[in-house]
């Protein structure tokens, strides 16, 4: 099943259910008005959801409309919590190198808890401050929790993830060195992420859902250039791993989203990278100096994640301005 946010005059907008093509959409009006209705009631409402889907893609959804991607917000355009992982180490490997700096010794994943009452839709202005924080992007997926029990094993905690986002995680790379250095992690350096439009529960993706892992590539472009196609199956920490992690000494409410952290591969030389500050990385270690400048205003992101042939998330394209 496939879900998304129409905007609509209260914050949380107007829950959507959206044929596997994503050509059509239907409301879900009577079933669910939100995202966060739905997850609070999904045992309820989920058979309601899925009859729903199952029409629109038959044709016999008699409400339902063409979908469109510019009049969408993100899944979530709030969420109670989101807590963001960096499960791909060949990523951290290569900022540590370019900076030297020491390797994080921790068993745990790596996690933090940044700035949830925002998302960005996908076809949204990027507003920040200035070109001279570093802009940058970082592709990742996350997944959005039910209800999730204190100290849940890594295999129950699989059974606990409702929904599948495609998400960029906005950087300011200026900013979070100083940041780190505190120890308090960030505040002013992370600003509000940005969705793909389309959340997919996990059964949608067949094959491509294994034991708490997504099989897909995340193609990136900036300004219509090829950035790169990064596969994600150097993801070290599985999501139910992650999720577990997050609930060790905390219950989670449903709606909770947990991120992956940047996409990242060894075969960098031959696949690309999901952010700038990498491919900066990369240009340090061979070249000894970065080349790739952070994004100015003006510029485009766009993100699409591709499962075989297809991009069942649909896609962002972002535009940063000056906020």
């Amino acid at each position: 099943m496939k879900l998304a946010t129409e905007r609509a005059a209260n914050p949380d907008g107007r829950l959507l259910v959206i044929s596997r093509d994503l050509v059509m959409a239907a409301p879900a009006a009577g079933i669910a008005g939100t995202l966060q209705e739905a997850l609070d009631r999904w045992d309820e409402v989920h058979p309601a959801l899925e009859a729903l889907s199952e029409r629109i893609d038959a044709g016999r959804a008699g409400n339902a409309r063409p979908f469109r991607p510019e009049a969408i917000a993100a899944p979530l355009p709030r969420a109670w919590q989101w807590l963001d992982a960096s499960a791909f180490p060949s990523h951290g490997a290569l900022m540590q190198k370019a900076f030297d700096l020491p390797p994080i010794a921790t068993d745990p994943p790596l996690m933090y808890q940044g700035l949830s009452h925002q998302f960005l839709g996908p076809c949204d202005d990027v507003p920040l401050p200035s070109e001279a924080d570093g802009i940058d992007f970082e592709g990742e997926f996350g997944i959005v929790t039910g209800e999730v029990p204190m100290g849940i094993s890594a295999s129950e905690a699989v059974g606990c993830i409702r929904l599948i986002v495609q998400i960029n995680d906005w950087s300011l790379r200026a900013i979070a060195p100083v940041e780190m250095k505190t120890g308090f992690g960030w505040i002013q350096a992370k600003p509000a992420c940005s969705m793909a439009p389309v959340a997919l529960t996990p059964d949608e993706l067949g094959e491509a859902w294994q034991d708490g892992r997504l099989d897909s590539r995340l193609r990136v472009e900036v300004n219509g250039k090829h950035f790169g196609e990064v596969p994600t199956g150097e993801m070290q920490f599985s999501f139910g791993e992650l999720v577990a992690h997050a609930a060790r000494t905390r219950h989670l409410c449903a709606g909770t989203i947990i991120g992956s952290g940047t996409v990242a591969s060894r075969e960098y030389a031959s696949v690309g990278s999901c952010c700038i500050a990498e491919r900066r990385a990369i240009e340090a270690i061979e070249f000894g100096a970065p080349e790739t400048p952070f994004l100015r205003f003006g510029d485009r992101v766009g993100m699409e994640a591709l499962v075989g042939d297809a991009a069942p998330f649909g896609m962002i394209d972002q535009q940063v301005t000056k906020g």
